[in-house]
């Protein structure tokens, strides 16, 4: 049955229950969530993020049936965030993976809206930024690979899964801003793009690029098969098992920190009961052993935000983001 005719006979439903004058007590249950767009390609964190949780909903049986997942690369989320917005806006069948990458295009105008776009569902848990190089690589230390940076900006190529100024390319910047690299120089740093950490770590191993800057959750398959050396994860405190003994940037007298936040959206035009059984529903997951299981194996660390708190988060992280581009001159 599609979906416009099943909202149309649950709202004649009540209204029907509403003429004789009985109260209405709808199911706490939306449409069936049955889609998780992906906008990049398979293999990386917007990818896991619709898999992993994808898979647990019907493992759970929070979903009816299976949870497709759409690969929809393009701009770094800017090409699903279209789509969604064009197309499928009332779709409370549809959810979309993001993180503070997809947040970070936003506040520097790269989307073709705003927050107010969407209806932002909830993050489930936030992930760690991780400088990478290959195994094989001549920088053995995170000291290494900065004082070739500030020596000589353009003679290192780094890579990430956001564009020029994006929150992989943030992350990059502030460390060798933290090493010495002057103001001026910011702009000399070789960054390349891929769509996805996978995919950026794929081609370090090919020697296109000397190292990555993405999120542990992303490549965390490649550290624990020894293809690759983490130089530092951009935490606080030192990662849990099983990551526990990879270096912190701020353990090595750079205070340095990058968090991104996993999460999803839905458009902006779902309506406000099935938004609210929605978020119910990412709730539940959230609340579940196998999702903390999932987490901690993938280097995420759980936090629930959901609802009208998230849609709050959002808004300030996009303020907060756009002030630090603003800082390292990457918008004006």
């Amino acid at each position: 049955m599609p979906i416009s005719t099943q909202k149309t006979l649950r709202s004649l439903g009540a209204s029907a229950l509403l003429g004789l004058g009985l109260a209405v007590s709808l199911p706490s249950q939306a449409l069936p969530i049955d889609e998780c767009i992906a906008p990049a390609d398979p293999g990386g964190g917007w990818d896991f993020t619709c898999r992993s949780v994808g898979k647990l909903m019907r493992e759970l049986d929070l979903v009816d049936g299976n949870v497709q997942v759409t690969n929809m690369p393009g701009g770094v989320g800017a090409v699903a965030f279209s789509n969604v917005a064009g197309k499928r806006a009332d779709d409370s069948n549809l959810m979309v993976a993001t993180s503070t990458v997809g947040v970070t295009q936003i506040a520097q105008g790269r989307y073709p809206g705003g927050a107010d776009t969407m209806r932002w569902l909830a993050m489930l848990g936030t992930d760690v930024g991780v400088i990478l190089v290959d195994d094989e690589s001549p920088y053995e230390t995170l000291d290494q690979l900065l004082e070739a940076i500030v020596e000589d900006p353009a003679s290192v190529a780094m890579a990430g899964s956001s564009g020029a100024g994006g929150w992989d390319h943030i992350r990059a910047l502030r460390l060798a801003k933290a090493a010495g690299l002057p103001g001026d120089q910011i702009g000399a740093l070789r960054w390349v793009q891929f769509d996805g950490g996978g995919p950026a770590v794929t081609q370090m191993m090919g020697g296109h690029v000397d190292a990555v800057s993405t999120d542990l959750g992303e490549i965390a398959g490649f550290i624990e098969s020894g293809d690759v050396r983490a130089l530092a994860v951009l935490s606080e405190e030192p990662l849990p098992e099983p990551f526990e003994t990879l270096p912190t940037a701020v353990s090595q007298g750079y205070d340095v920190t990058g968090y991104n936040w996993r999460g999803f959206y839905t458009g902006g035009e779902v309506s406000d009961e099935d938004y609210a059984a929605m978020v119910e529903t990412l709730e539940t997951l959230y609340e579940s052993d196998e999702w903390k299981d999932v987490a901690a194996q993938n280097g995420l660390v759980p936090l629930w935000r959901g609802g009208e708190e998230f849609n709050d988060f959002v808004r300030e992280s996009i303020d907060d983001v756009e002030a630090i581009s603003r800082e390292i001159g990457v918008i004006q």
